[in-house]
């Protein structure tokens, strides 16, 4: 498109509908990922945000996915992803192969979160990682009033059937960043009502948000 091309009226609508209908944290991805890019999705599940960002923000899209249910669905949209598992395949792709490896809402569902955020920092330029913040107040209100795990819009399944073995706060992350030396780019969370808010004070974004959102790089 020339510096005189207009994107039509219709075009532009049908970019706003395709990003109103992702999940609201994926949107708030995808706007955090710069034209062009080289793309990991990590946990890409159905694909949904890779064929976002194929389409609208006009990336080089791959996936790993370890349900073949999802990879297959995957396949079906056009995308390219592979089964794979981020605890163990990580390590397969070489240094800066990326300019962004996202992760969104699976790092609790690894068995070692640590390495997998390393490894994302190594292989991409930048990371971007989502997850269910365990310190948003109707958690902690839960477990002081019934004394047992919640079961939530974020966090929808019961202790005993869920993926999710590693759950953690927003200040936890920030504490795991600083450890792994990685540096916070920046940070959203989500709340009740999904409306974005920055995490300017840490307290307040640790109590009130649902779901956090960070852009990451190696310090």
């Amino acid at each position: 498109m020339s510096a005189l091309d207009v994107a039509s009226p219709a075009s532009a609508a049908t970019g706003r509908a395709e990003r109103a209908a992702l999940r609201p944290d994926l949107a708030l991805i995808a706007e955090m990922v710069a034209p062009g890019a080289r793309v990991l999705d990590i946990g890409c599940s159905d694909g949904a945000l890779l064929e976002f960002l194929a389409q609208e923000r006009g990336v080089t899209a791959r996936g790993m996915e370890l349900s073949q249910r999802n990879v297959n669905a995957c396949v079906t949209r056009g995308l390219s992803v592979i089964q794979g598992d981020a605890d163990t395949d990580l390590v397969e792709y070489p240094a800066g192969a990326f300019d962004y490896a996202i992760l969104s809402l699976t790092l609790q569902a690894t068995r070692d979160p640590r390495q997998v955020l390393e490894q994302m920092v190594r292989i991409g330029r930048h990371a971007i990682v989502s997850f269910p913040n365990f310190g948003h107040w109707r958690v902690r209100l839960h477990l002081l009033f019934h004394g047992c795990m919640p079961v939530t819009e974020a966090l929808p399944e019961r202790w005993y059937e869920t993926p999710n073995i590693h759950l953690c706060t927003v200040k936890d992350f920030i504490g795991l960043c600083r450890d792994c030396g990685i540096e916070i780019e920046e940070a959203l969370v989500l709340n009740d009502r999904q409306h974005r808010a920055a995490l300017n004070t840490p307290h307040l974004a640790n109590l009130f948000g649902q779901k956090a959102i960070f852009r990451l790089k190696k310090d």
